[in-house]
Order: C-alpha cells, then structure tokens, then sequence
C-alpha cells in the first residue's frame, strides 16, 4: 500500500487527519480547513490523453486518497460524479480564448462536481447502523442545490440548507426549497457571510455534534474542493496537447473554493498559466491584490450574488499555499466589477456575439474583455447556466432565456422554505429541536 497522505488545519492544529476523515469531517476540530501535508507532484505525461474527464479526476486524486480506504473506490467515486462534460468553447470574439463551461450537471452550476463527488464518498464512509448524519450547507445561491440534489434521498443524511433570504434569485431560492424528503431549506434573515457564521458555530460545537452528527457540504469540505481541480486539469492538459503552451485562466469568486481549486492544480505542476479572480463590488479580494491588507467586510448585494462574500473562507487556503503577501500577490491577480459594468457586459455580449452569460460568468468576461489582445491563452470559467438568472437577465436582453430540462423540473416542483434569524444559537436550537427529535 502506498504511503499515505496526511492532512492537518490551516491553523497549526497537531492532530494529523487521514482523507476519509477529513471528508466525514468538513470541518477541523481547531475551526481550521483541512490543506495535505504537502501538496503532490504530478507529470502530465501521466494522463491518458485520450481519457474522459473521470479519468483524469482518478489520475489527479489518487495521491491524495494513497493508502486510504477510499483509494480502491476512488475510480468508482470519479465516474459517478462526473457523468457531464466540463467543454472548454472557442469565444467567437476572441482568438485563442474561450469558455470553460461547468453548468452541465444537475442543478446546472459548477457546485455540482464537488457535491456529487462528496455523495458518492459519503455513500462508502457511512458505517452500517450509524445514527442519521446532518450535513450543513450555507449557500449564496448555488452550492445549495447541488448539495441537495447530490444527496436526495440518500439513506441516513439529512440536508440543511441555509441562504440569505432575498439575495438569491428567484429561481436559486425556488430550486433550494423544491427538494423536501431528506432535504431542508432554511432562508436567513442576513447575509451569505452570517449563514457562513452560523454553520460553521454549528459544526465547532462539540455538544451539539453529540447530539445531532453533523458535517460540511461547503468548499471548506476538502471532499468538495479536490474533484473541482479535476475540470482545471482536463481543460488545461488538453490545451498543453494541442497548442504546447500552458491555458490560462479567469475564475469568477466569492468564496474563493473554485479559485483554490485552480491554484492548486498549477502548484501540482500542470501547465496552467495566469489566475485572475473576478470579483464583484465585494471588494475584500481586489483591494488586498491591489496591497491593501487583508480585511474581511460585511458582504453588499451584487448582481452576481453567488459571490456576495465579504469574507472568504477559503482564504486560510490560500495563505496556506503561500505564507507571505508578496509571494501571494505575485501568483495571482484580482479585479472587482461593479453592477453596472456586469450589465453591460451582458448586453453587449448578446448583442455583439449572441452569447448570454450568468452575472457571474459576466464578471470574467468582463475582465477578458479589458485584457490585451496578446498572445496569452485564456478560458473564462462559465459557473451557472444564464437561466438561472432570467430576473437580472431577461429584463436588460428584452426575450426570455431558454431553461435546461433538469431545471425545468425543478421549477415545476412545489418549494418550501422556513425563516430564521441570523444568529448563532437560533440554529443549534432548531438542530437539537427539529434534527434531533
């Protein structure tokens, strides 16, 4: 058996963790997020250039799950996450560019490889006979239904959702409440930060988790974060094999778990070129690549409001991989767009070129766009479908946006949500309460 990879918290914690650990877990007994010992090596002649995506995810994820249990499943694991394609399309306004598009799955946004990826492990841990395990989610709009509709019906987990009432769309609120049996949706008066907040209180609470088992569906779960590296290093290796130059790329952000996801697959030395976050007018990434310190902030409303974080956890990841600020502002760069140019980019964008984005995806493009016109490669990262949006979308494009059959018959399901206030303690009541009994 291979020599296994341990992990520890980002906050220095001693205890070493094995991956199905980390994955039951979510979150570090320290509050920290689970990082490996040391990030793995790999070489790029050790893909299958023909392979799927599935197989590239094997490749990737096997030093991370050597000597583990899960190792002998981990193929098994990959090929029922990744039953969808990850395309990177050519932008037909930009040569050498074009858009990784990651809405193909069920609930049609990027959440859903890692939430698939987390349900098929989770199927494997779950000891015959163990009590019901709670899995907390706290979503800005989309990790939410991709959790759920991961883990619907899955024998012995509950899901509980928690979003920030009225700032999500209409149609991400309808798809978080529309699942029932296992599945339940709170709606928070506060913010995506204060869901955050609430969670991560919840999981920390050592007599809580005596009474209601609990665990993490967010990007602070490791088991959500690795599969994501999987579209980074399929999109980029197939690049390498026909141009022999390293895809570089532009990832919208809010709470920085796709992004890390990217980073890490260049810090495994695959040939990915440049990272830009794009950011929305949360400004907390921006103004600290801009020099500034780094300082979280209540989180603001936003178009984009996937990426309504002000602050974001992945961050300790992040620091992790580099320790001090030049060398973390030297590998990567941020730009924050505000509203109104995430408007006009949709608009122009339809009609110059046809193409209609999700406000997230509109982020990015809009950094593209003020990008020179050299001789860099560079893929946009498409997280959502556009119709998931139709009430920010549809008002400034005039015509009403086409909606894929698997959201279609989410929408066609009856939703139900229930209110609760943006504290702490309201949550562990409503858990010994409600999840308990």
């Amino acid at each position: 058996m291979s020599e296994p990879l341990l992990y520890r918290s980002t906050r220095g914690g001693r205890h070493a963790a094995r991956i199905d650990e980390v994955i039951a877990a979510g979150l570090a007994p320290d509050g920290g997020l689970y990082v490996p010992e040391a990030l793995p090596r790999l070489d790029p002649a050790a893909f299958d250039p023909h392979g799927s995506l599935a197989d590239t995810a094997v490749t990737l994820l096997t030093p991370f799950f050597a000597g583990n249990a899960l190792a002998d499943a981990l193929p098994a694991i990959c090929r029922e996450a990744l039953t969808f394609d990850a395309p990177l399309r050519p932008l037909p306004h930009r040569e050498g560019a074009g858009m990784l598009e990651l809405f193909h799955g069920p609930s049609a946004a990027f959440k859903d490889v890692g939430a698939r990826f987390l349900a098929a492990c989770f199927r494997r841990l779950r000891p015959v006979g163990a009590p019901p395990l709670t899995i907390l989610v706290a979503t800005s709009g989309d990790t939410g239904a991709a959790v759920a509709a991961a883990f619907h019906r899955q024998p012995g987990v509950r899901v509980v959702i928690l979003y920030p009432d009225g700032r999500v769309s209409p149609r991400q609120a309808h798809q978080l409440g529309c699942f029932g049996d296992n599945v339940l949706a709170l709606r928070v008066a506060g913010s995506f930060d204060d869901c955050q907040r609430m969670v991560k209180s919840a999981l920390n609470d050592e007599a809580l988790q005596a009474q209601v088992p609990l665990s993490s569906a967010n990007s602070i779960s490791l088991g959500r974060l690795l599969p994501q590296m999987s579209y980074y290093a399929h999109s980029a290796l197939g690049w390498w094999r026909r141009h022999r130059t390293p895809l570089s790329f532009i990832v919208p952000t809010g709470n920085l778990g796709n992004a890390l996801a990217c980073v890490w697959v260049r810090e495994m030395g695959l040939p990915i070129g440049e990272i830009h976050l794009a950011c929305n007018a949360n400004m907390t990434l921006s103004d600290y690549f801009d020099g500034d310190p780094y300082a979280p902030r209540p989180a603001i409303p936003t178009l984009a409001n996937a990426m309504d974080v002000g602050a974001p956890s992945n961050f300790e990841r992040l620091r992790w991989t580099f320790p001090y600020d030049a060398e973390l502002r030297a590998e990567l760069h941020a730009s924050s767009v505000d509203d109104e140019r995430i408007a006009e980019t949709i608009v122009r964008h339809a009609e110059n070129h046809h193409e209609m984005f999700c406000p997230h995806t509109a982020t990015a493009m809009h950094v593209l766009d003020r990008l020179p016109g050299d001789d860099s490669a560079w893929a946009v990262v498409a997280t959502a479908h556009p119709s998931k949006f139709e009430t920010v979308l549809e008002p400034l494009l005039g015509f009403s946006l086409e909606v894929p059959p698997a959201l279609a018959a989410m929408l066609e399901r009856r939703a139900t949500a229930e209110p609760m206030a943006a504290e702490d303690a309201v949550l562990k009541g409503w858990l010994r309460g409600r999840v308990a009994a």
